[in-house]
This record gives C-alpha cells, structure tokens and sequence, in this order.
C-alpha cells in the first residue's frame, strides 16, 4: 500500500523524506531559540496554501500575530491574497491565567473546539502549533505539563491534519524536547540546529519512512528555509 504523502515544500528537504511527511502524521520540530522552528513552520503552511492549494491553519500561543504577518511578509509571501481565499488562518491561542489544572484544562477544551471548528469550515489539510513550550508557563509540575501535552497530541491527530508541533530546547544536539514527552507523542521528529554561522537539519525519525540519517546544512534565505540534501554535516561541528 502507498502511502500518501504531504509535501512541505521546502527546497531540498522533501528528497531527505521519501517525498514528503506522511499524510495525517504530527511532526515534532525542535531546535534552540533562533534556529528557524518558527519560519519552518510558517513556510509549510504557506507553502500548502500558494504551491498546493491545501488551506492550512497557523496558531501561535506566544507570539504575536501582527510579528507573524510581518515574519511572513518579510520573504515576500502574498499570505493576505491567501487569507482571502480561505487558504490559510492564522490564529492566536488564548490560555489567559489559570490556577488550577481544571480551569487550563477547560480553556484548552475551548481553545480545541475553536481550532477543531476552524479545521473544518476550512476543510484544512495542514496545522500548525508554535509552540508547545509555552505549556510550561501554565503548570510548574513537569508531570502536569506531560500530561497535558499528551491529551492535546491526542486531540489533534483527531482532526485529520497534518500537524507540525514547535518546541525549543536548550539546543543540545541530542535534545530533542522541553519536557521530556514531546518526541514520544509524535509520528516524526526533525531538528534544527544553529552553531553561528552554520545551520543544520536533522530528522530523528519520521513513521513509515526511509529517511535520511545524518545531519545536512540548510540555509535562512530571502524566500524562506532552503536545505542542502547532498551535503552532511558533521555531528562533531554541531554544539
């Protein structure tokens, strides 16, 4: 049996996936403050939008959505002629403060229904979370925060999306979550790494795929991330 296969569209890193990211799979991207996890994620929506006709559903829980549009604007990404089509969404979530795990877990029902209903009268076919590291602001529990990590995951592949995950780490080569949990609630991993001046790509893992081993180089350009497949990077120049 075939399996279907979502492109990201990003130059050069589809080859290192058999052709794209597995159809309904959520995708963990992780990497440290400034390796490009936001602009990742961002392009892969846009990317659905202007290249495959795929309306797609971007929500940020930390940043700030005018910073998006400017983000997406700075690599010249028509995203306004998108959003009028009904090609692309971009959404804020809203947790607000909460005492008690049973108010965050009610907003974050909310927050769901809301995201879930957006899905649907879009017929989306991509979604994005950037990130998930901000669960920890809302619980100093690390158990409290996988716990929730794992209903939210699990929700989300109920929508039928094919789902990309942000986290950032401390940006440790062999660190591949905040809190422990996030790598084992996805169908893929893939890492991004910055040790200045040098960019770099990995994918961990990635369900049903044969996909590359070992580290190659990616580059922040004028239209967006553009990955280096036929080059490897060495694990020892990563820090």
């Amino acid at each position: 049996m075939v399996m279907n296969r979502v492109k990201t569209g990003i130059e050069g890193l589809d080859e290192l996936i058999q052709g794209g990211i597995p159809e309904g799979s959520c995708v963990l991207i992780s990497g440290g403050a400034g390796t490009g996890k936001t602009i990742f994620s961002m392009q892969f929506i846009y990317n659905g939008a202007a290249m495959y006709n795929e309306p797609g559903v971007y929500v940020s829980i930390e940043t700030n959505l005018k910073n998006i549009i400017w983000n997406m604007e700075n690599f010249n990404w028509d995203i306004r002629d998108l959003q009028e089509k009904n090609l692309m969404k971009i959404y804020r979530l809203n947790i607000g403060y909460a005492k008690t795990r049973e108010e965050v877990q009610q907003r974050v029902d909310e927050e769901l229904n809301t995201i879930s209903q957006l899905v649907k009268d879009m017929n989306a076919k991509r979604l994005v979370i950037d990130s998930v590291t901000a669960f920890g602001i809302w619980f100093e529990s690390p158990a409290l925060v996988r716990s929730l990590l794992f209903e939210f995951a699990d929700r989300l592949k109920n929508l039928g999306c094919t789902t990309l995950l942000t986290t950032e780490t401390r940006g440790g080569r062999r660190e591949f979550s905040a809190f422990g949990v996030e790598e084992f609630v996805s169908d893929g991993v893939i890492a991004l790494y910055f040790t200045p001046p040098h960019r770099s790509i990995f994918v961990k893992k990635m369900r049903g795929t044969n996909h590359s081993k070992i580290p190659h180089p990616f580059e922040i350009t004028d239209r967006g991330i553009v990955v280096n497949p036929h080059d490897r990077v060495l694990w020892e120049s990563i820090k």
